[in-house]
This record gives C-alpha cells, structure tokens and sequence, in this order.
C-alpha cells in the first residue's frame, strides 16, 4: 500500500507547492511509495482519506484554525511546509498592530466585511501555534530536493534530515566573499543552512527564510556586527521579514 499525501494551502502565496509540481524527474523517486489524493494546484481530485497531511501557508483566521485541526485530526503525520507554515511568513509581520486597525487601513471602514468570515481574521500564527507538527520543511520557497530528502525519510521511519549549523557553513564552502565586507547586511551566521547558500551566491543578503538554527553564537555574532557598526536594532528593524516571531519571543520575555 502506498503512503497517501495530501496537499494543503493556507495563507501564502503557494510558491512551495509550485515547487513540488517542479519536481519534473525526481517525481519518479516519489511515485512509487507515495498516492497523491489531494493536491489543488495540481489536479481537482480531493479525498479526506491521507497518511500524511502537508500544509502550506500561515494561519490567519478562526475559519483556517477550525480547518487545520480538522486536517491534523485525520493526519497520522503533519508536515509544515515553508516559511509561512514554519514561521507564520511575511504576512506575520502585521501582528505589530492591532487586528481592527489592520483590517481598516486594507479594506477600509466597510460594512461589506463586517459579519464576513472570509475576513474575520487575528494576529497570524504559524501552523505549530495550533496544532502539533511533525516534520519542518523551512524556506522560502522551499528547495524541492530537500522536501523529497524529508518525505522519503518520514515513510521509511527515520527522522527527517534538517542542518541545525548556520549558512556561513555554506558560504565558506563556495568561497564566497562575505556580504559583511560589501557594507550588506545578512543574517547568515544564525540562519538554518539548507539552501546552498543561494541568495548570498548571487549577492543578496541573507533574509532568514529557513528560520534560525536551535543554538546560534548570538555573542560572536554582536561582535560580527559591532565590528561593522550595526547594532541589534537595526538587524532586527531591517531583517524580520521572515522572522517576526522571534521579535515576538523575545518582546514577550522582556514583558
């Protein structure tokens, strides 16, 4: 019996689920141990009846968290895909300010969406702050070949491979100039390596996508940036794109 895999979208923009229907050749790794029985961008096909439930994208209104348990309820295993599932994304960003603000400055004071549920959302929450996850699949997008490399795993029993060792492991490895020495800003020496240092191969800060490793050198790296004049404020001012969570954490240990 194959393992049946359902596919789910929640707040994002579904870019890692285009990166599964990429997979082009590495398909036939999957095929033959895997059903797909639910995959909306792909196929029209649907069935409540899975082994593995992946879900992409944050969650950001009751209507979502009702359906996540539901989905996490039929699942043996929860797979969070990407950064908004991992992280709660971008869009977490918005918790900054209050939900009814939020809403107004979007939509503007409007009576269409007072009593809408498709509009009834709260502060953003990753896909672990309502249900339990089993298995991370980090980035943004996320790498296609590492999401395969984790499903594999997850089927035959085994804990899914995730690097918990920062990108500059990476970048050392392709010897790239450090982007600290071209005056940029980047997050690589806390960030989760996985991603063949990709941005900063091609000269683009290091943005976090992939979240931060479990243990980062966080004293060596104020000395990175004090060497370079940039203080923790303004890392986290220009860098929390992805990881406002983290900001999140940390404003609420200091309360």
């Amino acid at each position: 019996m194959k393992t049946k895999v359902a596919f789910f979208d929640f707040g994002g923009c579904e870019g890692c689920q285009l990166q599964i229907a990429n997979l082009e050749e590495d398909v036939l790794r999957l095929i033959d141990i895997v059903k797909i029985v639910s995959f909306r961008e792909i196929m029209k096909e649907h069935s409540d009846d899975y082994d593995i439930a992946v879900i992409e994208g944050s969650i950001m209104r009751p209507m979502d968290e009702e359906r996540l348990k539901k989905i996490r309820k039929n699942a043996k295993i929860l797979i969070a895909l990407g950064a908004c599932a991992c992280l709660g994304g971008v869009q977490r960003m918005i918790n900054q300010w209050p939900v009814e603000e939020s809403k107004e400055i979007v939509y503007g004071n409007s009576e269409k969406i007072k009593d809408n549920p498709y509009f009834d959302n709260f502060h953003t929450k990753a896909v672990d702050e309502v249900v339990k996850v089993d298995a991370y699949v980090p980035g943004c997008p996320i790498d296609r070949n590492e999401f395969v490399r984790i499903l594999i795993a997850i089927i035959q029993g085994k804990k899914p491979p995730l690097p918990d060792y920062p990108l500059c492991v990476e970048c050392k490895k392709k010897e790239n100039i450090c982007l600290f020495e071209e005056g940029k800003l980047c997050l690589g020496p806390i960030t989760r390596a996985g991603c063949n240092a990709i941005c900063p191969s091609y000269g683009s800060e290091c943005e976090g996508c992939r979240g931060f490793i479990s243990h980062p050198e966080e004293r060596a790296y104020k000395e990175v940036l004090e060497n370079y004049s940039i203080s923790v404020e303004e890392l986290l001012h220009k860098k929390s794109i992805f990881n406002y969570r983290y900001i999140e954490k940390k404003r609420d240990k200091n309360e």
